[in-house]
């Protein structure tokens, strides 16, 4: 995206407040889906103290072993170059810190599911929601696309729903 030839990986940095949880799903999806043609990381503003057991579970059943892995703060990806800056928490829309370059950044809006009544349901859907918006990424051919074109997808991405896959949950 920066001008790099096509074997240079797209580098994407997923942010959310806590990265305990939908952060850190979409970056275990985009890693297992996207090889070598990506480079993905997540980090939240204020990380929580573990990752979320539920988001593991939902991650487990979907073949990704995701155990292990602690929430990272903004300040050890801060100084990255990142191609695209993708927020999950509606809190970072207007909040987002600047990062160095010029990277893309996109909004995908995903409920938190923490809260919810069903947290096994409410973490397989945000599973879902986030693998069907990866899978419309990795559709992309980034190589081909300018900026403007690959900002205005991506953000749409953020908007769209499957049809199969239930309406977001209030609050977030």
């Amino acid at each position: 995206m920066t001008g790099a030839p096509q074997d240079t990986p797209i580098r994407v940095l997923f942010l959310c407040t806590a990265n305990s949880a939908r952060s850190q799903i979409a970056e275990a999806l985009l890693a297992r889906r996207a090889g070598r043609r990506f480079v993905v990381a997540s980090a939240g503003t204020n990380p929580a103290r573990e990752i979320h057991p539920e988001a593991i579970v939902a991650l487990q059943k979907v073949g990704i072993e995701w155990a292990g892995r602690v929430p990272k703060g903004i300040d050890g990806v801060r100084d990255t170059l990142w191609d695209f800056i993708i927020t999950t928490c509606d809190r970072l829309t207007e909040t987002c810190p600047a990062f160095p370059g010029q990277p893309i950044y996109a909004h995908w809006s995903v409920p938190d599911p923490a809260p919810a009544t069903g947290q096994a349901k409410a973490f397989s859907e945000t599973v879902s929601l986030l693998s069907w918006r990866i899978d419309l990424m990795l559709a992309l051919r980034p190589e081909l696309l300018n900026r403007a074109a690959a900002e205005q997808r991506l953000r749409s991405i953020g908007i769209e729903a499957p049809a199969d896959v239930a309406q977001p949950l209030a609050g977030d």
